[in-house]
């Protein structure tokens, strides 16, 4: 079977809609920055859960779950397991943090705790992480539209985001909370349309599906061993942990959504909403590439010899599915990722306005002139986000490179915050030196694997696996940051016992 009509028909309609949709936000929207940045804190609790549910998922998540559940097992899925402990944290920690500092920015907390130098040093790394977020996920979503369409790729990564800055640009961050809404309902959708569709198109019916992947050891969560040079079940459990703590502590895209509802609590119950929403949806997922696998096993003559496991789901997508959900399925997919760019975009320009122009400004910042930054900034970063998609297409390698810079960038940002949360009395140049040693801890395990075996160097190369990465680098941080407190308070108090003897 392949592409129709109707498939075209049905992915223009919800994709053109989406768009239309956020666009129409410029004239039900008020105007100003606040409204731009935090919708005035008038948004729907539900509206504002499924957001972040759909800024979570990208086309990443729709295309890399299924593809790792196929080659492998379902230990991706364990990553999705530390989401209540995040979640959990952020409504009794982060949230309200938040909302009593009272700042739209997520690292105003910081130069409260250590100077401006810390805001600023976050920013940077936040915005260069977010550069290299929209690029992969626009080049990311380009591949398989390329695949299932066979449009250009450097045309799809173009338009794509021309498509997304406008309705961004125009509508605000209420323009992209209530589209990512509807993005991720039609994600949602498409998926469990999928998972049906597969269950009951096995030859011998859906207890066939089963035996298949049982026999294989499909529904696996991976080994419960001891090694740390393998993604093992607590590998993976841990890094979640990590990762979530800074999806959901200290990440603009969140802390954002937590500042346009309208109490502490409706932020609270709008980040479990859609944080724990995304471990049945994730379980969807690798239920599909365990269900692909089955497929194909029972019919191979269905599936072309030597495709590569992440290009299954996309031929199956276009190959099997009946005419009409195909285009509702390529439509979820297209919605995954241009949520999750929407959403970097209006935050990029929050931490421009916020942390750079109003901080470092001699007099105070006209509304005008703060809508004035929003939009030159949005513009600027969707079109440095498309540049980088494309020089991602044509670079070999940048890829991989882009993310394991956002590695060390972010694990910088966790250890600090942790540590300012933690500790109450840092001095700054404990903060700087924690903050050194946790990057070259980050920067040695990011860049180990490039070590060749014939190396002189190959002797300092860390027996690690790349997934513990954030963890020890942002414990280094906390730990040294942490001891070096606990000292000088130590020796200041011995110092001063000894003056009052």
């Amino acid at each position: 079977m392949e592409i129709t009509l109707l498939d075209y028909v049905v992915f223009f309609l919800f994709v053109g809609g989406v768009a239309l949709f956020g666009c129409s936000f410029f004239f039900r929207s008020r105007r100003g920055s606040a409204a731009f940045t935090a919708a005035e804190g008038n948004l729907p609790t539900w509206v504002v859960g499924m957001s972040i549910f759909a800024t979570f998922v990208s086309s990443i998540s729709f295309l890399g779950l299924p593809g790792d559940a196929y080659k492998s097992n379902w230990n991706p899925f364990v990553f999705s397991l530390s989401i209540p402990i995040a979640t959990w944290l952020a409504a009794k920690v982060f949230i309200p943090l938040y909302r009593n500092v009272n700042s739209v920015s997520a690292y105003h907390y910081l130069e409260q705790r250590f100077g401006y130098w810390a805001r600023c040093y976050v920013a940077v790394c936040y915005l260069l992480t977010l550069l290299a977020r929209i690029g992969s996920i626009l080049l990311l979503l380009a591949l398989p539209q390329h695949t299932m369409f066979g449009w250009d790729v450097a045309s799809i990564i173009v338009w794509t985001g021309v498509a997304t800055l406008v309705y961004t640009l125009l509508g605000g961050i209420a323009a992209v909370v209530w589209t990512d809404a509807i993005q991720g309902i039609i994600l949602i959708v498409g998926a469990i349309v999928c998972a049906l569709i597969l269950t009951f198109s096995m030859p011998e019916g859906p207890a066939q599906l089963f035996e298949i992947a049982a026999a294989h050891d499909k529904f696996s969560l991976g080994s419960f061993g001891a090694s740390l040079t393998e993604p093992t079940f607590w590998v993976v459990l841990v890094y979640g942990l990590f990762v979530n703590m800074q999806n959901y502590g200290i990440d603009q895209n969140y802390v954002q959504h937590y500042m346009t509802t309208r109490s502490t609590a409706e932020a609270v119950k709008s980040t479990l909403f859609g944080g724990l929403l995304y471990i049945p949806v994730s379980l969807i997922f690798v239920y599909i590439g365990t269900a692909l696998f089955a497929y194909y096993t029972a019919r191979p003559e269905l599936l072309p010899a030597g495709t590569p496991s992440d290009q299954v789901f996309p031929w199956f997508i276009v190959h099997g599915l009946p005419t009409g959900l195909t285009g509702l399925v390529i439509a979820s997919l297209f919605s995954a990722g241009m949520s999750t760019v929407a959403t970097s975009i209006n935050s990029s320009a929050t931490i421009v306005l916020t942390d750079f122009a109003k901080r470092l400004a001699k007099s105070e910042v006209t509304e005008r002139r703060s809508m004035k930054t929003l939009y030159a900034t949005s513009f600027v970063v969707g079109a440095l986000g498309i540049v980088m998609g494309l020089l991602m297409m044509r670079i070999d390698g940048v890829l991989d490179a882009w993310w394991k810079l956002a590695s060390i960038f972010s694990g910088g940002m966790l250890g600090l915050f942790l540590l300012g949360v933690v500790c109450r009395r840092v001095r700054r140049a404990h903060a700087v030196l924690a903050v050194v040693l946790g990057l070259l801890t980050i920067a040695w395990m990011s860049l180990s694997p490039l070590i060749n075996e014939g190396s002189p160097f190959y002797v300092l190369r860390s027996p690690l696996h790349t997934y513990l990465t954030i963890v020890f680098g942002t414990t280094v941080i906390f730990v040294v940051g942490f001891l070096l407190t606990a000292f000088s308070r130590r020796f200041d108090s011995e110092t001063e016992h000894k003056k009052v003897n």
